[in-house]
């Protein structure tokens, strides 16, 4: 099964939620009124599109309705999709235009960060590219351990020290791996934790130094894992990260398990950040680049827009 077929088949919870449900609600909804745009409103908050993102999505419907004075039911559903398609946006791949370039990756624990990284070193490698991982969450236990079977899976190099070292530390070792072994990007795993968000932004800024030190003309990408069955917390966890760390962009996780995909419609329009890896399965090519047409194509497929 291709990865189009993997994510067609992932998002039909999603699609479920939200899609079908539109199609029903027109079919009950032959009148054009507030009834509808009410009805309209629960579902879409319901399907975890989020609050601020179905006003929006309502308002700019209404006034496509009212300028264009759409009567019929099959025209207001067309173009109702039509705006929560235009919400997905534009997929922007990740930035590697040096070599090296470095990847850091953030988020709490249990969204999938480790096995993210797994299946993005897979990703990278299959372009031909030599990745170096390091395991800079110190702070977990067998964090470590459950990386170094990742890489091995995706047939990359891991730099490690012991539990509880300095996370820059290790990633100065990792860069030092990176300039002899003439690596084309280093991936950074880091700590878990936003409990306590100074440790966090302490951490992270310490790395940050030792990476502009060594690494001052590499390119940089701080992406954050989010687990897609957490729905709208989710997108509050992106707002905590952001204060935290200079994101450029999301890895959106387990986007098979759940019928809150529609978070991916509020992502990009109430935080700014562009969504770069999905997530649809436990195997480690279950991973790859957001295409946001092909999202589009998976999500709406079938249905008249």
């Amino acid at each position: 099964m291709g990865f189009f077929d993997k994510l067609k088949s992932g998002l039909m919870k999603t699609k479920s939620a939200i899609v079908d449900k539109i199609d029903s609600l027109f079919k009950t909804f032959r009148k054009v009124d507030e009834d509808l745009f009410d009805e309209l409103e629960e579902l879409l908050i319901s399907a975890d599109v989020g609050v601020n993102t179905t006003e929006d999505i309502l308002e700019e419907l209404r006034e496509h309705v009212k300028e264009n004075k759409l009567k019929d039911a099959d025209e207001v559903k067309s173009a109702l999709l039509g705006i929560m398609r235009g919400l997905i946006g534009e997929h922007q791949p990740l930035k590697l235009d040096t070599k090296p370039s470095v990847i850091l990756v953030v988020g709490v624990n249990g969204v999938g960060k480790t096995t993210s990284i797994g299946k993005i070193s897979k990703e990278l490698k299959s372009q031909g590219k030599r990745v170096v991982v390091a395991a800079a969450d110190t702070f977990r236990a067998a964090a470590a351990e459950q990386l170094s079977v990742w890489c091995e899976r995706a047939g990359v190099d891991i730099i490690k020290q012991g539990a509880g070292a300095d996370p820059a530390a290790v990633v100065f070792d990792a860069i030092g791996a990176v300039k002899s072994r003439n690596a084309d990007v280093l991936i950074i795993d880091t700590a878990g934790r936003l409990h306590n968000k100074k440790n966090l932004m302490d951490e992270l800024s310490k790395i940050d130094r030792v990476i502009a030190r060594e690494l001052p003309e590499s390119s940089k990408e701080t992406l954050l894992v989010l687990d897609a069955t957490t729905g709208q917390n989710a997108v509050m966890q992106a707002r905590e990260f952001k204060e935290a760390a200079h994101l450029t962009g999301l890895i959106l996780t387990k986007l098979d398990g759940t019928a809150k995909g529609g978070i991916i419609l509020s992502i990009k329009r109430e935080l700014g950040i562009p969504v770069k890896f999905i997530g649809v399965g436990e195997q480690i090519d279950d991973m790859k680049p957001f295409n946001a047409a092909e999202f589009a194509a998976a999500l709406f497929d079938g249905s008249e827009i």
